[in-house]
């Protein structure tokens, strides 16, 4: 295999590019962005504002990443809403012969979807400039051989079609990044490692007090890839080098595209390295066609969404990955229905797979779930994806650490989905300061957490922002692992030795919060930043849907949640309210069994909630529990209500308590137990 990869020419870009086409400014004006792919040219500055946030759900809604091919780049920013509407049709980017797209701050936030920079590039997008640039978008982006600037005054040069020196592109960056840029992708990148063109800076950092994610990330450091060499000492914010992974996996949205980039680029024939530690999930679309539109189903979208499935099962048994599918589909007379998958990929990843001090990677932004017990866990694209099956590492900066420390005992009612949502309204990560960071969360407050809850905390750093968010393992990760994996406790303790931030670490930030002064809170419509206290919402926002799922709020410490209020309407004789459809739905067929052991699936059924088996379904816009109109309002637990997100409609967040109690309430409400009201 070295050999055939051995004799692919690879070099570098020319020291200078000139992007010769037009540019697309993505403007808070539908009217303006609609002149332009007309034809009509806007000049610097735009007359009306730059969209801030543009998330990669906007870029690619979740139905275009069923297409892991060329014909991404007929979809570029088709779920972009711009003053209410949303102005880009099929095919309309790709005819407009833009080569540059210019946006305002946190561009590219959310999931971590390769298929969005993809779809530009194939729509001839080479060029992206925005304020600020969300890290797995940006790195995809490299990855890819597309241009990424903060620099505005460079749009009076892609103007006038002059050349741009690469370094406009490179400077700043660390050896590795910019030689990503200059070799124009990773595998070229990867290429000239193997070729002897490149070579990895060494990490030169002396001795230095550490925090928790850099101790991991020092230990998985690559010293020589050729002689299997991992680990250095110290590791310091901005090293930039490789780092070895203990688990790799991916699920049906990207499994499918890194695969066709192996067969292309290494060969159909040649097996991805150490199998055993890689993972391939089908969770994300498998009741896809429940919630698929007819007028979708009519254009093909299902037969397309297939192929996903098809292709990732085909490479799974080709390559001996283990593949976490799809349950066997049930049949209603003479009709199949989907019956639901075996977990969602990082709730399964915790249940089974991930220890103490780890080096996760998946092919998602919640990959980060998995720093609840104390791992360094953190999503990656495509190419990164394809590219560790080759070499069993990715590339990394060590990012600056951010401590989060929550101090106070909680008033009742109050979970981890409250600390995140006030988290997430707080300046600091509110104005995109805590982009691309090592988030640690501590304090009395984190600390008493179970470890389900801590996963709420980890997971949701992808809406931080994040590079990771991990928690410091305790005895309560201990007995965690003794009760859910049944290790023996004198192999457990040794996994989270040494696993703490020292006491003189460096912080770029620490933020203090204090628990008690905390109210269950909810997330207005449109992002998942946008948090008040329950208290605060001015008067009752009846709802349509509650959604109680996804990987976020379908932990068995969830489900006790919902079950706890559920129980309580029933003990007062109510149920769901007449007008709301409630879908309770869990991570993985171990929390199934959990609810079944408890009783919970008898009192979802009494109070009149839909079970649902596991999948990502609503949260993903790809189940039931999804809006078709945009008068719909839905109250849900999961971990993100960007436009589109899960349905046209008006998407709240909220914890696993409030979510459960608007159901039965038909409005938003903050649960309050039978016995506490009675006082």
């Amino acid at each position: 295999m070295i050999d055939r990869l051995k004799a692919i020419p690879v070099e570098k870009r020319p020291a200078t590019v000139r992007l010769q086409g037009r540019i697309l400014y993505l403007v808070d004006d539908a009217d303006l962005i609609r002149r332009q792919l007309a034809g009509e040219d806007l000049h610097w500055p735009p007359p009306a504002p730059l969209r801030d946030d543009i998330s990669t759900d906007e870029i690619t809604p979740a139905y275009i990443c069923y297409y892991y091919d060329e014909r991404l780049g007929d979809f570029p920013y088709l779920g972009l809403r711009a003053g209410g509407s949303f102005p880009v049709t099929p095919g309309s980017v790709k005819a407009g012969g833009f080569v540059c797209s210019v946006a305002g701050k946190r561009r590219g936030k959310g999931s971590s979807r390769e298929q969005s920079p993809y779809a530009e590039l194939c729509a001839g997008i080479k060029l992206v400039i925005a304020e600020s640039i969300e890290r797995i978008y940006r790195e995809n982006c490299q990855n890819l051989g597309m241009l990424t600037s903060t620099d505005f005054s460079l749009i009076g040069k892609v103007e006038r079609g002059e050349e741009i020196p690469l370094s406009e592109f490179t400077k700043g960056e660390g050896e590795i990044t910019r030689g990503i840029i200059e070799y124009g992708g990773l595998f070229q990148y990867n290429l000239a490692r193997l070729q002897g063109k490149v070579q990895v800076p060494a990490v030169k950092t002396g001795k230095r007090p550490m925090t928790l994610g850099e101790k991991i990330i020092a230990r998985h450091w690559v010293r020589d890839l050729a002689r299997d060499q991992v680990g250095v000492p110290y590791v310091k914010p901005g090293d930039e080098g490789f780092v070895r992974t203990d688990i790799r996996f991916s699920h049906e949205y990207v499994t499918p595209m890194a695969a066709i980039f192996w067969e292309q680029y290494v060969g159909k024939d040649v097996k991805i390295t150490d199998p055993g530690s890689v993972f391939f999930f089908r969770d994300h679309l498998t009741f896809l066609e429940l919630a698929m539109t007819e007028e979708r189903k009519a254009q093909g979208l299902l037969d397309v969404a297939l192929e996903l499935k098809r292709k990732q099962e085909e490479f799974a048994a080709e390559q001996g990955v283990k593949l976490y599918g799809e349950l066997p589909r049930r049949m209603l007379g003479r009709m199949g229905l989907p019956s639901g998958s075996e977990a969602i990929c990082h709730s399964k990843i915790l249940e089974a797979h991930a220890l103490p001090g780890q080096l996760i990677i998946g092919s998602d932004s919640h990959t980060p779930h998995a720093g609840a017990i104390g791992c360094v866990a953190f999503g990656v694209g495509t190419t990164a994806i394809f590219n560790s099956w080759l070499t069993k590492d990715v590339r990394i900066t060590v990012p600056p650490s951010v401590l989060i420390r929550i101090n106070g005992e909680k008033p009742p009612g109050v979970t981890a989905k409250d600390f995140m949502l006030q988290i997430l309204r707080h300046p600091y990560v509110k104005e995109g300061h805590a982009i691309g960071k090592l988030v640690e969360y501590a304090g009395e407050a984190v600390e008493a957490l179970p470890v389900d809850e801590r996963a709420t905390m980890t997971n949701m750093s992808a809406e931080v922002g994040a590079f990771t968010g991990i928690i410091r393992p305790d005895e309560k990760v201990v007995e965690y692992l003794v009760r859910e994996r049944g290790m023996d406790p004198e192999e457990a303790w040794p996994l989270i030795e040494g696993l703490f931030s020292d006491e003189d670490a460096e912080w770029e930030t620490i933020i203090e919060l204090d628990a008690s002064e905390l109210e269950p809170m909810v997330a207005l419509p449109g992002d998942p930043g946008n948090g008040i206290f329950i208290s605060e919402l001015g008067g009752p926002v009846k709802i349509d849907i509650a959604y109680a799922g996804s990987c976020t709020a379908g932990k068995k410490s969830d489900m006790d949640m919902y079950a706890a209020v559920f129980k309580d309407a029933l003990e007062q004789g109510k149920r769901v309210h007449p007008d709301v459809k409630c879908y309770v739905q869990c991570g993985s067929q171990e929390v199934k069994r959990y609810c079944e052991e408890k009783g919970y699936l008898e009192i979802f059924e009494k109070v009149g909630a839909i079970f649902i088996e596991p999948s990502c379904g609503a949260c993903i816009n790809a189940g039931p529990g999804v809006s078709y109109d945009k008068n719909t309002v839905t109250i849900s637990a999961i971990n993100r209500n960007f436009p589109g997100r899960s349905g046209p409609g008006q998407l709240y967040l909220a914890s696993p308590y409030t979510t459960a109690a608007s159901a039965i309430a038909g409005y938003i409400t903050a649960w309050e137990p039978a016995a506490v009201a009675a006082k």
